[in-house]
């Protein structure tokens, strides 16, 4: 049974020596821990939990956007649900299951010992469950939960009960988890890694982690500027965002925005990333193009400082404004291509096989391009005014984050998951879960494209009957995503938890490269705690 994904903490002995007699047992493992693997099963269990606590806020708006007409919420709730779906699915779900593959799978990659920080580890986990309870029990609060869009725009923000200041709360708490998880994934790559393995023979996952890092570290800030700001206008007397103290919510949108469109690459790096891991492993060929890759990341990451006012179109920008945004909005667009062509290149001619990883990867690269596509569409100024706020957008990103980030996600639980856990996953289940999800998705997305070129607005909770049919078939696939997704944690992760399955050879996939696969499978509590010699590639140990 795994060393490291046993539910009861109960860590045996794999044969392997060394193994686990350092292994603390029960409660404590998983409370004081410092390993870096047991506190990567942790942020990847509370992702997971988050990501069912939003799935039920976005059912429920789907339950009342159903059918035309009010059914079950008054508006304002279904706003508290839209504005909570947000920021749980954004901070809880997507970056903390990010920055849970980055413990589980950095120190393995770069030959590490472990992350550099231990015990701020540790801490930067445990700052998550006030975090997400306050977010949650915002719900409970006199007024009920923030109602202002995740984007939290002033003058609304100004005007919301009590559960505005715990939302606030709470995403400063999160994003000084963020800013100490960077610190630490910085400090592991730039310092931890194996003697012979030079910056430029790094994995991919290794590169788009440690720029990602950098991204968070110089944008969080910005974040818990604009929200103090807020905060300070609605207890302090400040009018940083009230016209009537002489202050100007659009102000609020570009300090905003400032931080939000680098933070929607810091949540798309990492899954390019992991498709980079995957699509060589099974198309049985070296990566096309590992420097233009590296160097697409950080252009990306660079040019996703100058686009911020592109979601500000409507706000009255002058028109050399729009022009400037605009361009540099189609320029990032430029890189994201050149990933996609190295990955299709990788697969040009290679032996492809299609296990469950693959075809995660594949229809990751498949949708997520049809996000990127929409993208492109809304950076043009003169069409975003017509779409602006309308379920296009609402289309276009659940295209880059749900297509994008999680597709990725399940993608390196596929891929890594025998490596955690010591057990291969049912290829049959596998499937299930992604030929369902694919369709649902896309049966749940694709018509609001339409619904938004019609012209309907977002966050609304009723709607005029030319919608109906629309929204229906929308209700519909979202309802489908989610059990989706309920199946693939019973029949695919608990499974896998609790050991049932083939065992895992060290090396599952045939042609993966890299230093995870020189340990075995499960990986051992400790690994490489002498640092391993490399061969000229880096990705395999000598002797």
């Amino acid at each position: 049974m795994s060393a490291v994904l046993h539910p009861g903490g109960h860590a045996h002995d794999d044969g392997h020596g060394h193994d686990d007699h350092h292994a603390p047992h029960g409660w404590r493992r998983w409370v004081f821990a410092t390993n870096h693997k047991d506190i990567g099963t942790l942020y990847l269990l509370f992702a997971f939990a988050m990501l069912m606590i939003g799935g039920v806020l976005a059912l429920l708006i789907r339950l009342e956007l159903f059918q035309p007409g009010l059914q079950y919420v008054n508006p304002e709730l279904f706003n508290s649900f839209t504005t909570m779906h947000g920021l749980i699915m954004v901070f809880g779900a997507i970056m903390p299951a990010f920055v849970g593959f980055a413990n589980w799978m950095l120190p393995l990659q770069i030959g590490a010992s472990d992350m550099a920080f231990a015990r701020m580890n540790n801490f930067s986990f445990w700052l998550m469950i006030p975090a997400a309870i306050m977010l949650v029990a915002s719900f409970f609060m006199p007024g009920g939960a923030p109602a202002a869009g995740w984007t939290l725009y002033a003058p609304l923000t100004l005007q919301m009960g009590p559960s505005m200041d715990a939302g606030i709360f709470a995403m400063h708490i999160l994003g000084a988890s963020s800013i100490m998880g960077s610190i630490n994934i910085i400090v592991t790559i730039l310092n931890m890694r194996a003697p012979g393995m030079t910056l430029m023979k790094m994995p991919m996952f290794a590169w788009t982690w440690l720029i990602t890092a950098y991204l968070l570290i110089a944008v969080m800030p910005v974040l818990a500027g604009a929200i103090t700001m807020t905060l300070t206008d609605r207890h302090f007397g400040t009018t940083f965002f009230n016209p009537a103290g002489g202050g100007d919510p659009i102000l609020y949108q570009h300090v905003f925005w400032f931080f939000g469109h680098p933070e929607v690459y810091i949540m798309i790096l990492p899954a390019f990333g992991i498709i980079s891991q995957i699509v060589p492993a099974f198309a049985r060929k070296k990566l096309f193009g590992y420097a233009s890759m590296v160097y697409a990341t950080a252009s990306i990451a660079i040019l996703s400082f100058i686009v911020w006012a592109h979601h500000m179109y409507t706000t009255g920008m002058p028109l050399t404004g729009q022009l400037f945004f605009m361009y540099a909005t189609m320029l990032i667009s430029v890189p994201t291509g050149v990933k996609v062509f190295n990955w299709v290149a990788t697969m040009w001619k290679g032996s492809m096989t299609f296990e469950t990883p693959m075809l995660w990867a594949v229809g990751f690269i498949f949708v997520f391009s049809m996000g990127g596509f929409t993208g492109l569409i809304l950076s043009m100024a003169p069409i975003d005014i017509q779409l602006q706020d309308t379920y296009y957008v609402v289309a276009h990103f659940h295209y880059v984050l749900v297509a994008g980030s999680l597709f990725a996600m399940f993608a390196g639980v596929y891929y890594w998951g025998p490596k955690w856990t010591g057990v291969m996953y049912s290829e049959t289940r596998g499937k299930i879960h992604f030929w369902a999800s694919m369709v649902f998705f896309n049966v749940t997305f694709f018509p609001m494209h339409f619904l938004g070129l019609a012209g309907m607005p977002r966050r609304y909770a009723d709607y005029p009957l030319q919608f109906a049919d629309f929204n229906a078939l929308a209700s519909i696939g979202g309802l489908g995503f989610g059990l989706c997704q309920v199946y693939f944690f019973v029949f695919v992760v608990i499974p896998m938890m609790r050991g049932q399955g083939p065992k895992a050879s060290q090396k599952p996939w045939e042609a993966a490269e890299g230093l995870e696969w020189e340990v075995p499978s499960p990986a051992p509590f400790h690994t490489f705690e002498n640092p391993p010699k490399l061969d000229a590639t880096a990705t395999k140990v000598i002797g």
